[in-house]
């Protein structure tokens, strides 16, 4: 939506009952017809006011093409605001679960100051690239609790794995076992998962039976449902301290930023 709070004047705008009149925009359609609205209920038009208005907003168009990517650049940084407003309500809504369940992984400090929850699947190539980006961030912030959601959100392949790290995570072996799996290349089976945790010293036996679990899977469950009420939709998503959400293979330093700009927003 555009809008024109100039003051009419000349042939080409118009002094409506001796004040401006604040004119609103809307819908470029495929068409490439512009629909004229009245700002306030209480504005019309005549018809050939109308037609010339529109006629203003074409030639103006025609002349500097970006006032419609300004137009459009502007409507989508209100409706991303408006998204993560949104989001973020819902965040302050769920934090008991956001702060991490008996069935989730809290990595770094669980009484930290400051917290990030990771949003993220085994099998994306995007977790897959921060992960060693994460390991430097919580080592060298003292005071961050990191809160591990697995959402497998990419197919069967990523269900198993999710189910491997979860079940791992009740032998005390999740960072061990989800850094080797990983950093596999290999295609996900039960028999190659019951090779790696073997490699790092699990129990294969014991994780296949507890991937196998109601427990396991209904932290699955509850991992799922929660990121699609925030609104989770790619991974990996970052949530700073409830203030801010952060879509994307973030960097360690992008990380930090975020991590600045929240403490400083309190």
């Amino acid at each position: 939506m555009i809008f024109f709070s100039a003051p009419p004047s000349g042939t080409r705008f118009f002094r409506l009952r001796g004040r401006i009149a604040s004119l609103s925009l809307a819908a470029f359609a495929a068409s490439g017809l512009l629909t004229l609205a009245p700002a306030r209920a209480d504005e019309t038009f005549t018809a050939a006011q109308r037609q010339e208005i529109v006629s203003i907003v074409r030639q103006a168009l025609k002349t500097d093409p970006t006032i419609l990517a300004d137009a459009i650049s502007s409507l989508r940084t209100q409706s991303e605001a408006a998204k993560q407003a949104d989001a973020l309500k819902v965040v302050r809504e769920n934090r008991a679960q956001l702060a991490g369940s008996s069935a989730d992984v809290v990595l770094g400090n669980p009484r930290g100051t400051q917290t990030i929850v990771e949003f993220y699947d085994p099998r994306c190539p995007y977790c897959r690239k921060v992960l060693p980006d994460l390991d430097r961030l919580v080592a060298g912030e003292p005071g961050l609790k990191l809160v591990e959601k697995v959402i497998p959100v990419l197919g069967p392949n990523s269900q198993l794995e999710a189910q491997a790290l979860l079940a791992a995570n009740l032998q005390g072996g999740y960072m061990k076992l989800q850094h080797v799996m990983m950093n596999d290349s290999e295609t996900p089976s039960m028999a190659r998962i019951r090779t790696l945790a073997g490699s790092v010293g699990l129990d294969a036996d014991r994780l296949e039976r507890d991937m196998k679990s109601t427990a396991v899977a209904s932290a699955v469950q509850d991992n799922l449902t929660l990121a699609q009420k925030v609104g989770v939709d790619g991974t990996p998503t970052f949530v700073i301290d409830e203030k801010m959400i952060i879509p994307g293979a973030a960097s360690a330093d992008d990380l930090k930023n975020a991590l600045k700009a929240a403490h400083s927003g309190r």
